[in-house]
């Protein structure tokens, strides 16, 4: 994975400054879970074939075609790219706070550290949502730029938001008022002019809360140039920026990590600031 440059001043963790008046800092926790089995048992088994985790193309298939598909694992593909799925169980949590939560961890630093404090150093929106903006609309049509580390590479990333529809998936638990959620966007590193692969999170409610089932198709064909100036960009991306198994092993961690940290936290962090800016 290439690596992008720290920027002075940014810094893992919270400082005493970081946490003055900050009035969710009660839910600021450094200690990460270990991995749960299911993510353990993903990285002995290794690299899977590639059949298992279809491309981005047959999503919608995979997710509401009753297609038997890996829940957990990856896999490096003919095209060179890499592709990941992390499943997620999220006691207490429900779709629409999901929803609330990617509005809202990027209006500041801190948000953003909440959710993997052994990994994320910052976030800030490109274009600031509209204030009093909620849910859905608040971050759909944005892009998120965030500092983080993924194993130990340091990455800065553009993280752009888009419909389900955009990337294939439509169905009805994912309309308005509906059932389900599923986060959807496309990513780079931030500042070039191409996009380097896609995510969704689609979030299912169970009898308990919430299953997050988490998807990545990172490098190779998922590399698209935006706009003119990107065609060289991508053609260079597509033979360098080539995924290791480190580089899935990696992201598969960091996925489990995070959004395992999330739902430790989000129940009580929706109720006590869903309606506050």
């Amino acid at each position: 994975m290439r690596r992008s440059a720290l920027k002075a001043g940014r810094h893992l963790g919270w400082s005493a400054d970081d946490l003055a008046g900050k009035p969710y800092a009660r839910f600021w926790n450094p200690v990460v879970a270990p991995l749960g089995v299911a993510a353990r048992e993903a990285l002995m088994q290794g690299p899977i074939a590639e059949a298992f985790l279809p491309p981005l193309s047959e999503a919608q298939t995979m997710f509401f075609g009753g297609a038997s598909t890996v829940e957990n694992g990856f896999t490096l593909a003919g095209d060179g790219s890499m592709r990941l799925a992390v499943a997620t169980d999220m006691p207490g949590v429900a779709p629409d706070m999901i929803d609330w939560w990617f509005g809202w961890h990027s209006d500041s630093p801190e948000r953003y550290k909440l959710w993997h404090p052994q990994a994320h150093m910052h976030a800030s929106w490109l274009r600031a949502p509209a204030k009093g903006s909620r849910g859905r609309t608040r971050y759909l049509g944005h892009t998120s730029i965030v500092d983080e580390y993924v194993g130990s590479d340091f990455v800065r990333l553009a993280i752009s938001f888009v419909p389900p529809e955009a990337l294939g998936l439509r169905h009805a638990s994912l309309a308005a008022g509906g059932s389900a959620t599923a986060i959807c966007a496309d990513s780079t590193l931030a500042g070039m002019p191409l996009t380097a692969g896609y995510l969704i999170h689609l979030v299912q409610p169970t009898a308990t809360g919430s299953v997050m089932r988490s998807r990545f198709w990172i490098g190779g064909s998922n590399i698209r140039a935006r706009g003119i100036v990107g065609i060289p960009a991508a053609a260079i991306a597509r033979t360098q920026l080539r995924p290791s198994e480190n580089d899935a092993r990696a992201l598969l961690v960091h996925c489990a990590q995070e959004m395992h940290h999330l739902a430790t936290f989000l129940p009580a962090l929706y109720a006590a600031f869903k309606d506050a800016d």
